[in-house]
């Protein structure tokens, strides 16, 4: 396990966690930042927690396991990846993950930042940590990835 990152790093610029598609999620260094260019974000996920398959039109993305086991799938490869391991998953290419342990923690790279305010858009505050991701509207989240130049390219991946 990778140690937690403190929860006051950028405090007042939005750290502060929610509830994004059934998990935890909070920007960890927000795009506004650094001009634009880059934002981290932290996703703590449960076991069979997996997004839709889906295509940034403008960002790469990068996934580093902080703890747990998760299978990225990017175009037609699958990587098992445990703490320590990166994935890349480059602008325009269908991906997504499957946490395989109980649960799993990620931080996150995308490059620009822009896709970092269509989970804030839709997120949920956490108000408690431990408590039980609130029910979330899919449809409505995906309909407005599209302003955000996300698109579906398929179902969640399965074990």
């Amino acid at each position: 396990m990778i140690a937690p990152f403190p929860d006051n790093t950028f405090a007042g610029d939005g750290s502060e966690p929610f509830w994004f598609l059934g998990g935890r999620a909070r920007i960890l260094v927000p795009g506004s930042r650094t001009g634009g260019a880059l934002s981290v974000m932290e996703f703590f996920d449960t076991a069979g927690h997996a997004p839709p398959r889906h295509i940034h039109a403008d960002e790469d993305e990068v996934w580093i396991v902080l703890d747990g086991e998760v299978s990225f799938f990017v175009g037609d490869q699958r990587h098992e990846l445990e703490p320590g391991q990166i994935a890349f998953g480059p602008r325009g290419v269908p991906h997504s993950y499957l946490v395989r342990s109980e649960t799993a923690r990620l931080a996150v790279a995308f490059t620009p930042s822009r896709v970092e305010g269509w989970f804030s858009a839709n997120g949920t505050p956490a108000t408690r940590l431990d408590d039980v991701a609130p029910a979330f509207d899919i449809g409505n989240i995906l309909a407005s990835a599209e302003s955000f130049r996300v698109s579906v390219a398929g179902p969640p991946p399965t074990a």
